[in-house]
């Protein structure tokens, strides 16, 4: 698992490959990644969009933005968790992802980027 506090809200990540929808053989690897957000501000914060940057181990960079995770634009009052589970489908078998969320203080009405950390997706079997 991965971690990082930033604007006071800690992002973590866990991955998990998914071997039963993914096909090796045409180059189709999916993987879940479940991610925890705790606000840590002393104050309710909203998370309004996602953008994410997906990178291949063969230099395939994507880019995928939207409102929300899972249709959903969460809030999350001081001290309090939200968890959320989503996936991604590679081309190879390692590749990483990070980006950042828009959130909005919902007392003084601002937003603010909260930065995700940087996840590897791995096949188990290239770890050894």
């Amino acid at each position: 698992m991965v971690s990082k506090i930033s604007e006071g809200v800690e992002v973590s990540v866990e991955t998990y490959y998914q071997p039963d929808y993914s096909n090796p053989v045409a180059g189709e690897f999916m993987f879940a990644y479940r991610i925890t957000l705790e606000n840590h501000n002393n104050f309710p914060v909203k998370l309004h969009r996602r953008h994410w940057y997906i990178i291949d181990s063969n230099g395939t960079h994507r880019e995928v933005e939207g409102d929300g995770v899972v249709g959903v634009q969460p809030i999350l009052q001081p001290g309090e968790k939200y968890q959320y589970v989503s996936g991604c489908n590679l081309r190879t078998e390692l590749g990483k992802m990070y980006g950042t969320y828009e959130m909005e203080n919902l007392f003084n009405k601002s937003t603010f980027e909260v930065n995700i950390p940087i996840f590897e997706m791995i096949v188990p079997f290239k770890m050894n």
